[in-house]
């Protein structure tokens, strides 16, 4: 795929030979040093140095990329804390890509909840109190018109863009609605996708579409660079997303539109409008649900049974649990069953218990597993005008599954969990609430529980866990682990859009790198080798859009079409143009 180019460079990349990318500019001295495209720090060569004017604004010595990696890595390392982290990172990511994008890639496991995760969020509450270098695009709905001129002034081509992700700031992960320093959502999801699947970075937007804030803290304080209203709801919000998604596909015609961090009946009405009509997806609902599927496929390889026989009880049916509901229904339609039978198989418990016909605050994006009211007529309520509790459900369901999305810490008791495991051999548990001190349970009690029989997956980082002689290793449902292949793959075949059978190839593939015959094996590959994941996701996630008609370029040599679009951080060559008189 050809190169964007870069509002420094006087032309395209070059494509010298294969392999060997060549960068073209009339930039000099410190105008080089200053753009995080090309500067190479202590880098630059000899030759490099001269051409470019920058003798003598650089150290003698010429560094390798490896040294300054080292580098990097012990003054991150000193940091004392996490948010110190993510500034200097981000700090390394706004003087130097290459170099930042080696360091993360090298450091995944560890790096990804400084980049993304929490910390961001840390990160996002001070947004408007630090001086950060401004990415991507800025989209008010008090101006609709703006659009395209925002859009234009990023000075990027039709062919030049793969892949934008836009968000609201309505839900984010741990701190709820922050307004306009969501766009460090975008900007940290986007990295994860170069590190850990080879994005080309310099293919990509971050977007942030401010509709408002009800935050009061950030309407008040006089240092807030949002729109200072109230969130914009219904209609008029509809013509905003609608305006952001006719302008983005016209001016960009192969990327694919990422929706990250809505709240559930926003980001559900988005996604059921788009869907069909142009190549898009909802991480957090679709990306949470294939991934949490990937770890279910392994499950049932492991009990030597359907998923389509699963009885699944989901403990918090907001965005995230509806959309594993979604993803594992899906599958089961895949295996034989229809939609209407395998909706049967799911019991969704929100705050409200049960979630059945009769229950009045029943949301949109619930109803389809809303279950018949008279089945639970004569269940035990957990009090006056409560519904049915999570417990009561365990009891009368006796579910072969049990996930838990509701970021209500322990709500998985001893109690609960004996209970489902009395009722079947090899008890799936997924307590996927981030962080740890939200999980609805500790893993090292989950097979105490249940004398080493669960088969567990969560959404923290958990150290594995010796019982009765046996090493339990903790699968961590992490969603970086599906959508950067996800997004490769689709962007490799030029899918036209994302179908349920993409997002079953992906996690069919993620499920197909773990062996599960081991006692104590993980449900799901290690985070450490997130790029040969993400090369096995894209090759499966292609090869389906290739079999169901959506890709629109030819797929001759799938793997190494992927292989050759994984973008490297290594340093390019630069070739100094003379510059026109």
């Amino acid at each position: 795929m050809r190169g964007r180019v870069i509002p420094i460079l006087a032309a395209a990349t070059k494509q010298l030979q294969k392999g060997d990318e060549c960068y073209e500019t009339q930039a000099r001295g410190l105008t080089v040093l200053n753009s995080p495209f090309l500067n190479k720090g202590t880098a630059f060569s000899a030759e490099e140095r001269k051409s470019l004017g920058l003798t003598g604004l650089l150290p003698p010595e010429i560094s390798t990329l490896e040294t300054q990696v080292k580098r990097a890595y012990i003054q991150y390392e000193r940091l004392p804390d996490a948010l110190g982290k993510n500034i200097y990172l981000t700090a390394l990511h706004d003087r130097n890509e290459v170099l930042f994008y080696r360091l993360f890639s090298e450091h995944l496991r560890e790096m990804i909840p400084i980049v993304n995760d929490l910390t961001v969020g840390m990160a996002m509450e001070k947004y408007h109190h630090e001086s950060r270098r401004p990415r991507g695009v800025y989209l008010s709905i008090d101006h609709i018109d703006g659009i395209e001129e925002a859009f234009t002034n990023f000075n990027a081509g039709p062919e030049d863009i793969d892949l934008i992700l836009a968000t609201d700031a309505e839900q984010i992960l741990g701190i709820g609605d922050w307004g306009i320093g969501g766009i460090e959502v975008s900007i940290g999801k986007l990295a994860i996708y170069t590190a850990a699947g080879g994005i080309d970075p310099t293919r990509v937007i971050p977007v942030m579409l401010d509709v408002g804030t009800n935050r009061e803290v950030l309407l008040k304080d006089p240092m807030y660079v949002g729109n200072r209203h109230a969130r914009i709801r219904n209609g008029r919000y509809d013509a905003f997303i609608e305006a952001y998604v006719k302008t983005a596909t016209r001016l960009f015609p192969n990327a694919l539109l990422q929706w990250e961090d809505f709240a559930p009946s926003n980001g559900r009405h988005i996604l059921e409008k788009y869907r069909d009509q142009i190549c898009t997806f909802n991480d957090d609902m679709q990306g949470t649900g294939a991934i949490t599927l990937a770890a279910a496929i392994s499950a049932v390889r492991v009990c030597g049974t359907a998923l389509r026989n699963q009885r699944v009880v989901i403990f918090g049916a907001g965005t995230a649990g509806i959309g594993i509901a979604d993803q594992v229904r899906e599958a089961m339609v895949g295996e034989g069953i229809s939609k209407a039978d395998a909706t049967k198989r799911f019991w969704c418990v929100d705050q409200h218990g049960l979630i059945n016909a009769d229950m009045k605050n029943v949301a949109d994006y619930q109803a389809a597993y809303a279950r018949p009211s008279a089945e639970s007529k004569d269940w035990k309520h957990d009090g006056k005008g409560s519904g049915v509790g999570l417990a009561e459900v365990v009891r009368r369901v006796a579910p072969t599954m049990l996930i838990g999305a509701s970021n209500a810490a322990g709500g998985f008791t001893e109690s609960i969990v004996r209970e489902m495991a009395g009722h079947t051999e090899r008890p799936i548990i997924f307590v996927l609430s981030y962080p740890q001190a939200r999980a609805e349970a500790n893993p090292a009690d989950l097979i105490a529980w249940t004398d080493g029989r669960a088969l567990i997956a969560t959404g923290s980082p958990f150290a594995p866990v010796t019982y009765k002689g046996v090493t339990y290793v903790v699968a961590q449902v992490n969603n970086a682990m599906l959508y950067p292949g996800l997004c490769l793959g689709a962007i490799v075949s030029r899918a036209s859009k994302i179908s349920d059978g993409m997002f079953a190839a992906a996690a069919s593939a993620v499920s197909s790198l773990v062996t599960v015959r081991q006692p104590g094996s993980s449900l799901l590959p290690h985070i450490d080798d997130l790029r040969s994941v993400s090369l096995t996701v894209a090759v499966a996630v292609a090869e389906t859009a290739h079999d169901e008609g959506l890709a629109r370029v030819e797929c001759d040599d799938i793997v190494q079409q992927v292989h050759d679009a994984m973008w490297q951080p290594e340093y390019r060559r630069i070739h100094a143009l003379q510059p026109h008189c």
